[in-house]
């Protein structure tokens, strides 16, 4: 197995340090990331830390672990805040388009799939819903209300963040606070009078009559809070204890400091071992956002209806150029820094079809097992794709001079390279192996290929005249024609 030697070092945002990864069993992997919550259209901050989670899955794979990844789909109980039930999304979008919940969860979750299959990621292993697991999360509450970490008020239940302290847990330990800073920053928020403290969190809620997802639960009509159903699948699916959790760095707080504390809760012990966090993803500098207008949706990105690109970009063009930052850095993306990561992909692309042609020689001038080390060497170092990406460009150097005679490999170097450049290209980046068309050529190709029908039908009429006028003014323009037993062809 391939992970035996190649040791991956792991950024831990619970210790700030790079850490060497070490699975709790041996060759198997359980990931947990947190989904989307399918209320409206996926953004494009979402696509790129699914991205950043479908590339590091990928590469687990590919050293040969068994990984078990579990990304759910929040459908329910999704509020912006513990206090006015009015804010839970879905409530708010099923009145905008007058639909039942469920039909607003089934249209963004196919959306959501949709976009994701067009930037070519590996479907998870398991993809539980919040709806499909409310039995469980009732169990989960009944729990923590029996250790004294929750307690019930008019009908909703609330964790006790102070109790989780006073019992020497640290609510906060991830994101480095402690509890008198939360209460300081704590906004004034309706329905905090039924919290003990208010920096509780909501495990359940009460339904208002006009409340339409709800579910029937020992305290009442209501539904689960959105923290609760993460730690209820992620110990369904993968234990008390797991490898990885992941999810955009909007997610460290509260939602994930959550998780924590629930886990600890119920377990007496962490949940997880290694939390990693994709940071976020910017446009022109600037923060996207609806109310400013600086925002794109994917689809708009794919097929140019937008206003701040020249051009459409092709999907694996958006995926190169999102895997050429480092998953923990801020990625700003703009017109100049689409145009030119699509020329470098071109550039890498053209290269990846010269190698299958490349002649074999007897030594080899390069040492590409070296090169070959470089590329684990990069993405070993907590997922590095920048400088794995650099070592690719490498490699393209290494086919072009191969190609010009002026380096030379033997075929087992050969075999090397390609399975190097392959693997890593399409395998762990995940770059779909097919040919980009562009439009221009494409429509150029059928203007020819209507004149060559053209001149062919002229010399069926005996218009010899006809017919060399149109192959003298294609070559004028660039492009021969070239009769034969097939029938003809060109060349620009």
């Amino acid at each position: 197995m391939l992970y035996k030697s190649n040791p991956i070092k792991i950024y831990n945002t619970l210790s700030g340090e790079k850490e060497n990864f070490t699975s709790i069993h041996e060759g198997n992997i359980g990931m947990y990331v947190c989904g989307p919550t399918v209320y409206s259209n996926v953004h494009l901050g979402n696509v790129r830390t699914f991205m950043s989670f479908d590339m590091i899955f990928r590469y687990l794979l590919h050293l040969g672990y068994k990984v078990r990844y579990v990304r759910n789909i929040t459908d329910a109980g999704h509020l912006t805040d513990d206090g006015d039930v009015n804010n839970d999304r879905f409530v708010k979008q099923t009145r905008l388009e007058k639909l039942e919940p469920m039909e607003v969860v089934q249209k963004y979750t196919v959306y959501f799939h949709k976009v994701l299959d067009l930037f070519n990621f590996l479907p998870p292993s398991i993809e539980p819903t919040a709806t499909g697991h409310i039995v469980e999360q009732i169990e989960l509450i009944e729990k923590l209300v029996a250790n004294d970490f929750a307690y019930v008020s008019n009908g909703s239940v609330y964790f006790d963040v102070l109790e989780y302290n006073k019992k020497g847990l640290n609510y906060g330990e991830l994101n480095n606070r402690n509890v008198e800073e939360l209460l300081a920053n704590t906004r004034d928020l309706d329905g905090q009078n039924e919290k003990k403290n208010p920096q509780d969190f909501a495990l359940w809620k009460n339904a208002s009559p006009a409340h339409i997802m709800r579910w029937n639960s020992p305290w009442g009509e209501g539904f689960p809070g959105w923290h609760l159903e993460c730690t209820a699948m992620s110990t369904k699916y993968l234990g008390e204890y797991f490898d990885i959790h992941g999810g955009g760095m909007d997610l460290k707080f509260p939602h994930h400091e959550c998780e924590i504390a629930q886990g600890k809760a119920c377990n007496g012990s962490s949940p997880v071992k290694y939390w990693m966090h994709a940071n976020m993803l910017t446009m022109n500098g600037l923060r996207m956002s609806k109310s400013t207008g600086n925002y794109i949706l994917p689809m708009e990105l794919i097929n140019g209806e937008n206003a701040f690109f020249e051009k459409a970009f092709h999907p694996n063009i958006v995926r190169f150029c999102f895997l050429q930052a480092h998953y923990r850095s801020v990625l700003d993306i703009s017109n100049e820094a689409m145009v030119a990561s699509e020329k470098g992909f071109n550039r890498l692309m053209e290269s990846i079809a010269v190698l299958n042609n490349l002649q074999a020689k007897s030594t080899s001038t390069i040492d590409i097992h070296s090169w070959k080390q470089n590329c684990y060497d990069a993405i070993n170092d907590d997922f590095n794709t920048p400088i794995l990406i650099a070592q690719l460009f490498e490699g393209a150097r290494y086919i072009n001079l191969v190609n010009d005679g002026k380096e030379a490999l033997t075929q087992v170097d050969l075999e090397v390279l390609r399975n190097t450049m392959n693997s890593f290209l399409f395998d762990v980046l995940g770059i779909k192996n097919e040919k980009i068309s562009d439009n221009n050529s494409e429509k150029l190709e059928g203007v020819v290929e209507m004149l060559i029908q053209m001149r062919k039908q002229a010399r069926d009429n005996k218009d010899f005249e006809m017919s060399d006028q149109i192959r003298d003014q294609l070559f004028a323009l660039g492009i021969q024609l070239k009769d034969g037993k097939e029938g003809t062809t060109f060349s620009i």
